[in-house]
C-alpha cells in the first residue's frame, strides 16, 4: 500500500565503524533499539535543551535519520562538531519519506511515538497528503518540530517525549542526559504540554490567560481541541487565549 509523501524531511546517512557507539553516546535513545525497528530520539544541548527530534532508521550496516527539513543543516553541523576522530561519515542522501495509517507495505516501520500515528517508509512512491496528521497528533499528544518543540528553548520531558518512546533512562550517558535525568526524578514537573478543549480559536502562540495570570500558550489546534504549553500551578479552571475559551481535555480514547 502506498503511502503519502512527507515533504517536510531531510534524510541523513550514518556510516563507518563507529556510526552506533557515536549515536549512542549524543541521543537521547537506547540505539540497540533499531533491531526492533525505528527508534524516536533528540539530540540536547549540554543545558539539556531541545535541538532536535528525529527518527533512527536501520539501514543495514548504516543509519538514516529521519529529521524535518528545518533542522537538518543544523543536525549535520552539530554531529559532524561532535564526530572528532570516530570513524563515522554523515552525509545527507536522496531518501524519500512516506508515511500511511492502516496496512503497511513490507518496507514499512511502525512509528514508535503512538499505535494512532501508522507507519513510515524510506525510498517508496508515494501519494499527495490526504490524512489530517495534525488531527491525530493533537488527540495523541504528540508535539511536532518548530510547533511545540522549539529548538535551544524546549526541554523534552515537558514535552510528552517519555510517554512518547523518545527517551531512556538506563542507557547511560548522553549530551544533555543529566539535566534530563534531574527532571525525570523530581517529584512533579511544574511546567509542560497538555490537552485542552477549546471553543473558538486563536492563532498558535497566543498567550493563555487564568483570569489576568499568564499561565502558558496555545500552540496545534483541530477541531476543538488544542496542544498547550502551561504551568501547572496557575492553569485551573476555565482559561482564555484572545478571544477563545480553555479547559483541560479528558485523555484521548
Amino acid at each position: 500500500m502506498a503511502g503519502e509523501r512527507d515533504p517536510n524531511r531531510q534524510v541523513l546517512k550514518v556510516s563507518g565503524a563507529d556510526a552506533v557507539s557515536f549515536l549512542q553516546g549524543l541521543v537521547t535513545n537506547d540505539v540497540a533499539r533499531l533491531s526492533d525497528g525505528l527508534v524516536y530520539a533528540a539530540l540536547l544541548s549540554p543545558q539539556g535543551k531541545y535541538l532536535a527530534d528525529f527518527f533512527l532508521v536501520p539501514d543495514g550496516r548504516d543509519i538514516l535519520i529521519d529529521v524535518h527539513t528545518d533542522l537538518a543543516a543544523p543536525l549535520l553541523k552539530r554531529l559532524t562538531m561532535y564526530r572528532l576522530r570516530a570513524d563515522v561519515t554523515i552525509a545527507p542522501v536522496e531518501t524519500r519519506v512516506t508515511r500511511g495509517t492502516g496496512h503497511a507495505p513490507a518496507t514499512a516501520f511502525a512509528d514508535p511515538r503512538h499505535p494512532a500515528l501508522g507507519w513510515r517508509a524510506y525510498g517508496e512512491d508515494g501519494t499527495e497528503p490526504q490524512i489530517d496528521w495534525d488531527a491525530l497528533r493533537v488527540a495523541h499528544h504528540v508535539p511536532e518540530t518548530n510547533i511545540e518543540l522549539i529548538p535551544d528553548d524546549s526541554y523534552i520531558l515537558e514535552l510528552n517525549f517519555e510517554a512518547l518512546n523518545g527517551v531512556d533512562f538506563k542507557k547511560g550517558c548522553y549530551v544533555g542526559q543529566e539535566v534530563t535525568a534531574r527532571m525525570k526524578h523530581k517529584t512533579q514537573l511544574r511546567k509542560g504540554l497538555a490537552r485542552v478543549s477549546i471553543t473558538g480559536s486563536a492563532a498558535p502562540g497566543t498567550p493563555i490567560m487564568a483570569g489576568d495570570k499568564p499561565v502558558g500558550t496555545l500552540h496545534s489546534q483541530s477541531g476543538n481541541t488544542a496542544l498547550a504549553y502551561l504551568r501547572f500551578d496557575r492553569a485551573t479552571g476555565t482559561m482564555t487565549a484572545d478571544g477563545a475559551t480553555l479547559t483541560f481535555a479528558p485523555p484521548a480514547g
